[in-house]
């Protein structure tokens, strides 16, 4: 089974920061990636990062290069895109917090076990854990990646890039050690399911 790392937005995004700049979406969703690719792959699973550039790839060539990637790998690849939440457009704080992961309204059943299985792992590690109204541990959102990729996938948001409180903790040693054990614990728990 193949991992597919997605990364959200690019360089060029125009609001997908911090207030303050310390905390550039693009940047640290890139970096993330990267940790997580190398922590699966020194557990020997098979990892493509999705987005190497720094520019913002338009959704519609994510969702193709994801496809193609799942179509070569025999139907036999998962995706997750990591991303930072917003409660405003990069210019003003606010005291939104929380982690969160997302699925399609059409969501396969792979797609919710993945979002479960990343969930739990948040939840672990000691992350709030933004509930859907009925319980969920996942949130069902039509979004683009989540909805155009064949292959089972999920969105990640990773806190809030405009609450103070998660920039620091994201910016810190532990918080980027803890983001990157939640995704690499869950998509391994998701994989040792199957």
């Amino acid at each position: 089974m193949k991992v597919i790392l997605d990364n959200g937005h690019g360089r060029d995004t125009a609001g997908k920061r911090s207030p303050d700049g310390r905390l550039r979406e693009y940047a640290y969703t890139r970096e993330m990636a990267r940790r997580i690719a190398q922590d699966l792959k020194r557990q020997g699973i098979d990892v493509s990062l999705l987005v190497p550039e720094d520019t913002d790839v338009p959704l519609k060539e994510r969702v193709e290069r994801a496809n193609r990637i799942y179509a070569e790998t025999g139907k036999q690849a998962i995706l997750v895109s990591i991303h930072v939440n917003a409660a405003g457009n990069g210019s003003t704080w606010f005291s939104a917090r929380g982690w969160s992961v997302f699925v399609d309204p059409a969501a396969s059943q792979d797609s919710e076990r993945l979002a479960t299985s990343i969930a739990e792992a948040a939840g672990n590690i000691g992350l709030t854990v933004r509930m859907e109204t009925g319980g969920r541990n996942y949130w069902v959102s039509s979004l683009y990646i989540c909805k155009h990729t064949n292959c089972p996938a999920v969105l990640t948001e990773n806190l809030f890039q405009d609450n103070r409180e998660d920039v620091d903790y994201l910016l810190s040693d532990a918080g980027k050690q803890a983001i990157v054990r939640l995704h690499v614990k869950g998509i391994i728990d998701y994989l040792n399911s199957l």
